[in-house]
């Protein structure tokens, strides 16, 4: 498999729900199955050499849900974080969490904390999930550390107090689901990046739909405004 010049991809993770009510299935399992899709997802991103993945897991806007989906997703975000460091550990991959963790329950908070803090000497490939994410929301608060810090806001300032920072620039955005939108998600890191939308629902995604994505990038010319 070709390597891709892709270096940071990030993902709307779109369609969960629809695929479990398509299947006259509960909900949850849409959930369960799209976490299987992003380890497909990720161990695919490895071989063509995407070093850095991050991924919209749940916004802002979600917790607006059924206060019963809501707690179930909250309980499979816990559960999905503590199987899943053992793998990440062992395959040396780093885990960044951007958003408002401070909103989840304090178990889940911990639970976060320990996993972050546990693969953070990795450094190869970075596996970042935005949770209680919103991109307007980030903004605030970048500016709001920004003028605290130098008493003044513009790009560079603002830019290092991003979520993100550190992070390497953003080249695609995927957003599964066939829905063409960004939804709020990565708005300032996501001005030259290239976009690519597919109907195809999350939980049926995986490398095979990956490498689309990485062809069409392959075909497309980036000038940065140039």
């Amino acid at each position: 498999m070709a390597k891709s010049q892709i270096k940071h991809l990030a993902i709307i993770m779109d369609g969960n729900r629809r695929w479990a009510k398509k299947r006259g299935l509960p909900v949850g399992l849409g959930h369960a199955e799209g976490v299987k899709a992003l380890d497909r997802t990720a161990q695919a991103c490895k071989k063509l050499g995407i070093h850095h993945v991050t991924v919209f897991a749940f916004s802002t806007e979600n917790w607006k849900r059924n206060k019963t989906e809501v707690n179930a997703m909250l309980t499979l975000l816990g559960k999905t974080i503590r199987e899943y460091a053992d793998k990440m550990d062992r395959e040396q991959v780093q885990l960044k969490v951007i958003g408002r963790v401070k909103d989840f329950p304090k178990n889940l908070q911990s639970i976060i904390d320990k996993s972050v803090n546990r693969l953070k000497h990795h450094r190869r490939d970075v596996l970042t999930i935005a949770l209680s994410y919103g991109g307007r929301d980030e903004l605030a608060r970048a500016a709001q550390k920004a003028s605290r810090a130098n008493g003044r806001i513009d790009e560079k300032s603002l830019a290092a107090h991003l979520d993100t920072a550190g992070l390497p620039d953003l080249d695609m955005i995927i957003r599964t689901g066939g829905q063409m939108r960004l939804s709020n998600f990565l708005p300032w890191q996501s001005v030259y990046s290239e976009l690519y939308f597919t109907d195809t629902l999350w939980p049926d995604f995986g490398g095979r739909e990956l490498s689309k994505a990485v062809r069409e990038y392959a075909k497309r010319k980036r000038n940065f405004g140039k």
